[in-house]
């Protein structure tokens, strides 16, 4: 896979529709609100960015994250996601990445962090995989893991 081939555009009137259609595995639906909940969810907070993922042109994906700092004096990835027919092919830690580097860009930025359900594997993949690591931090059933944008 290019990884040019992602791209990640913020949720707009041509593509929000087509993002609030894609699906994950029955597996993966105890993890992760609807796409159609995020992006209402950052309607009414506004501090909360939802993007689409591209993939050659394609919408696969949604991610968002959250624009200021909050617990542990990190900004928060809320959702990544990939449909899943375009799951297994680097795509979410492509666009993983993109979202990071636009995180690294607010102010202060130090440190990412992420919560998800421990059972999640490929979450726990994903983010390990980026270099981010558990301290131990826990927030009723998701584990928080944390990567240092400068270390």
């Amino acid at each position: 896979m290019n990884k040019n081939s992602v791209k990640i555009v913020e949720v707009n009137a041509e593509n929000w529709y087509e993002c609030c259609l894609l699906e994950i595995s029955k597996e993966q639906r105890n993890y992760i609100e609807p796409n159609a909940i995020s992006i209402v969810q950052a309607k009414f907070e506004p501090t909360l960015k939802p993007y689409v993922i591209y993939f050659e042109e394609n919408v696969v994906g949604f991610l968002m994250f959250n624009s200021v700092k909050e617990e542990l004096d990190g900004y928060w990835i809320y959702r990544i996601m990939i449909d899943k027919h375009f799951q297994g092919k680097g795509i979410g830690k492509a666009a993983t990445k993109l979202m990071i580097s636009k995180i690294a860009k607010l102010p202060n930025a130090q440190k990412v962090i992420v919560g998800y359900h421990p059972e999640n594997k490929g979450a726990h993949n994903l983010y390990s995989s980026l270099g981010f690591k558990d301290y131990g931090d826990r927030f009723g059933k998701e584990m928080a893991v944390i990567k240092y944008l400068y270390e």
